[in-house]
């Protein structure tokens, strides 16, 4: 293994004893964009590491970035910055739902959502995906007739990858119209998509986008999110103190300048995508082909609701467990091909050794 990444202390490379191979959270395993590098490096070298200050620079920068890569028109006099995109969630559903509300996911789902909801006093109302990876909308309708309030929407979807068409996506527009749900639409995957996309906010203006460029340009741990549309006009302002002035410089370099790095990672995980299924030994397959990031859903065959922990003890390698996405999540696991090819295939020769 690579010893620069088994040096890692974040989480990914730091959990399971050195000849464990991580293949698991959603971190990838790719040098730091060269545009955030030096951004941070000029901010260290100043001692300039205090709170957030000014963000016109960063909103400019934010919107040219949408804009040119997925289309979408970001209104900057919508963006409210938080420390990270399910904080963001939270507050949405502190000031938009009532106390005891129910919020619709649909599993196999994000295991953040499953604990994230019931924090701020809502209910989970669980609206499964189909075989295929599609929104049951009838399901969605069912549930908002029996009371629930609000949507959680994945798009592009983790574990899945799916990426919704604008006709899933205005049909979701409608059955929430319809019942007049508030919608909120996690899109921090998107600019990692490999396909057509479509943004939530060019079908609809209900509801709220949160994003961050946490995901595509792996700085997670910086700590800056965004929540886009009117009803982040609504959360507290003081919310962007609890956020990190070094994840502002990040973004901002990124947004700006980092679009060849991210057109030569996108590159990298749609290649690992479209290997990966032959590359996966029988009894593992992919359930759904991938259109964004780095995240592969594989059913595994024959080794009990909880493959993980075999492909662990046996094979020496990580990946999520299904278990933790919700009940179509047994007998699954997440596989991070976010990642150089050697390093996959690596990990998909000790998925085969652990089936023997």
């Amino acid at each position: 293994m690579d010893s620069q990444l088994v040096a890692r202390g974040s989480e990914k490379w730091s959990k399971y004893p050195p000849d464990v191979l991580p293949a698991w959270v959603a971190e990838m395993d790719f040098p730091l964009a060269p545009p955030i590098r030096e951004a941070l490096h000029t901010a260290i070298d100043r001692g300039d590491l205090g709170y957030i200050g000014p963000t016109d620079g960063l909103l400019e920068a934010m919107r040219g970035f949408y804009a040119r890569r997925l289309g979408w028109d970001v209104d900057t006099e919508q963006v409210a910055l938080v420390a990270d995109v399910m904080i963001g969630f939270k507050e949405l559903l502190l000031v938009h739902t009532q106390p005891g509300d129910g919020v619709i996911i649909n599993p196999p789902a994000y295991p953040p959502y499953f604990d994230d909801i019931p924090h701020v006093g809502r209910a989970v109302v669980e609206v499964p995906l189909g075989e295929d990876g599609a929104i049951d909308v009838d399901g969605l309708d069912r549930a908002f007739a029996a009371g629930a309030r609000a949507l959680l929407l994945c798009s592009p979807h983790n574990p899945t990858g799916r990426v919704y068409t604008r006709d899933e996506l205005a049909a979701v527009d409608a059955v929430a119209a319809a019942h007049d749900a508030f919608v909120v639409v996690d899109e921090i995957h998107a600019p990692l998509t490999f396909t057509d996309f479509t943004p939530w906010q060019a079908v609809s203006g209900r509801g709220a986008v949160l994003t961050s460029a946490s995901k595509a340009f792996n700085v997670p741990g910086l700590k800056l999110g965004f929540v886009v549309g009117e009803p982040a006009t609504k959360l507290h302002p003081h919310l962007r103190y609890h956020a990190g002035y070094a994840g502002l410089v990040a973004a901002e370099a990124a947004f700006r300048d980092g679009d060849d790095w991210l057109d030569e990672t996108i590159a990298t995980i749609a290649a690992n995508q479209r290997a990966l299924p032959a590359l996966l030994p029988a009894g593992v397959e992919v359930t759904y082909p991938a259109g964004a990031s780095y995240l592969a859903w594989l059913r595994c065959t024959g080794l009990g609701d909880d493959p993980a922990a075999v492909f662990l003890e046996r094979g020496r390698v990580a990946l999520q467990p299904g278990l933790g996405f919700g009940a179509p999540g047994k007998g699954h696991v997440r596989l991070n091909v976010g990642t150089t090819p050697e390093l996959l295939r690596e990990a998909v020769r000790r998925m085969a050794r652990a089936l023997g």
